[in-house]
């Protein structure tokens, strides 16, 4: 004798998952549960169900059907609006005491590059002095180096 088919079902919200078999145990293996869903009143027994003949024509087949959701529109939450918060005068002063800060620094940072500036061509120009002066030695000094070897 064959076993008794008892129709059982399960809805995630958007579908409706059905099975016919001849326990809840073997529906929640069906299913692919590892998780008890009649338990926790997910699944249920039904007696009848738009998908009851197809479930009962191919037992142990989960029979999945897609279900109609529609939501409400959305509506903005009703009371009273929510005023700007406007700055207070302590946070106005911070914030004008951190701009004087950076434009003083900035201020700061500007006349000591000048000053590098001016102290790097003053230095270039001492270079130029020396390699002038260092230039002109030389040539004398190789004279001089010439002039002793030819009388050797």
């Amino acid at each position: 004798m064959a076993p008794r088919l008892k129709l059982f079902e399960w809805s995630d919200g958007f579908h409706t998952f059905t099975v016919a078999a001849s326990s809840r145990l073997k529906a929640l293996a069906a299913w692919g549960s590892s998780q008890d869903l009649f338990a926790t009143g997910l699944a249920k027994e039904v007696d009848d169900s738009p998908d009851a003949d197809a479930a009962k024509a191919s037992p142990g087949t989960v029979i999945e059907r897609k279900l109609d959701v529609k939501l409400p529109a959305a509506s903005p939450k009703k009371g009273r609006t929510k005023r700007a918060r406007q700055p207070s005068a302590a946070d106005r002063k911070r914030v004008d005491d951190a701009q004087q800060a950076l434009d003083d620094l900035d201020a700061n940072y500007d006349e000591a590059a000048r000053r590098l500036d001016d102290e790097l061509q003053a230095l270039r120009a001492r270079r130029e002095e020396e390699r002038t002066a260092y230039e002109a030695r030389r040539e004398k000094l190789l004279a001089r180096l010439e002039k002793a070897r030819t009388k050797l």
